[in-house]
């Protein structure tokens, strides 16, 4: 391994087709409620873009070495498998490169917005990190997933000073019930591999078929939450369809065969653009009826 090939690595351990994934929320959550283009939405927008998604991967393939060593999922898409003097190399490269955006953002904001921010950075490391490890809690580890991936928005919203309402409110449960659902899918497919390395799960606990069916209850909930929010928030609702579309022919799966589901996870990371697109269209029609 050369000196050459980290910045190669670190690309890959950070997840390039996810980065959207964390800075889309943030993103239009800040704008739709600043109205503006700002420093502050170009400052965090490339917080969570790459950085945020270095510190949050790049830890986990630290901490998820034996795992991903027997995972023939991963090296691509799905992340790296870091080799064990990256390791160092990668922590410190996601703690610095998070460095500059934090202080900012703390120089800038309020104290509530400190706390998020901080929450959701506490999330992101402990997630893989000991000693709490929270990968390793069943249903605490698609909850905390699911933290990753709301939490920008909720930060954006803060940030923004926005005014919280009970339709806002179930925006982020919705959302939030969609992280739940998409990371215990995701757990699946590695049931046999988690296992063999000793990695506890909510897939690996509960067994494939049980999972598989707790996201497509998720996935609903997330979709029926969205039809009680404000005009035009209930036409998502549409938007979890596509999800349990793709889940659906994997209710019977077993753990003995957890990596079929690979095929779905590789549809979901591509349908996520797509629901993504659908999701900023709903946001440019409210926007419009706000004006």
């Amino acid at each position: 391994m050369t000196a050459a090939s980290l910045p190669r690595q670190l690309v890959l351990a950070s997840r390039p087709v996810s980065w959207i994934n964390t800075a889309y929320p943030f993103a239009a959550a800040y704008l739709l409620t600043a109205g503006e283009i700002d420093l502050l939405l170009i400052v965090g927008t490339l917080f969570f873009l790459v950085p945020y998604n270095l510190a949050m991967y790049g830890v986990n393939d630290v901490f998820d070495y034996e795992s991903d060593l027997r995972n023939p999922r991963k090296g691509g898409a799905h992340g790296a498998v870091l080799d064990r003097r990256l390791h160092a190399p990668t922590l410190w490269a996601a703690g610095l490169s998070c460095l500059p955006f934090v202080v900012f953002l703390v120089a800038v904001g309020s104290p509530l917005s400190w706390l998020v921010l901080a929450l959701s950075l506490f999330f992101v490391v402990f997630y893989s990190a000991p000693p709490l490890r929270l990968k390793e809690r069943p249903f605490a580890d698609s909850m905390t997933s699911s933290i990753h991936f709301f939490s920008p928005a909720v930060y954006g919203l803060v940030l923004a000073d926005a005014a919280w309402t009970w339709q806002l409110a179930l925006v982020i449960v919705a959302f939030a019930a969609w992280g739940v659902a998409s990371h215990a899918f995701g757990a699946v497919q590695d049931v046999l591999a988690d296992r063999e390395a000793g990695i506890a799960s909510i897939a690996t606990v509960r067994g494939a078929r049980w999972t598989v069916r707790f996201a497509l209850a998720c996935y609903t909930v997330a979709g029926l939450v969205m039809l009680a929010t404000a005009w035009p928030g209930p036409l998502a609702a549409v938007v979890a369809l596509p999800y349990l579309v793709a889940v659906w022919p994997y209710r019977n799966i077993t753990d003995a065969t957890c990596e079929r589901a690979t095929v779905g996870w590789g549809r979901f990371l591509w349908l996520n653009q797509v629901a993504g697109f659908l999701v900023t269209l709903l946001l440019i029609w409210w926007w419009l009826q706000r004006r």
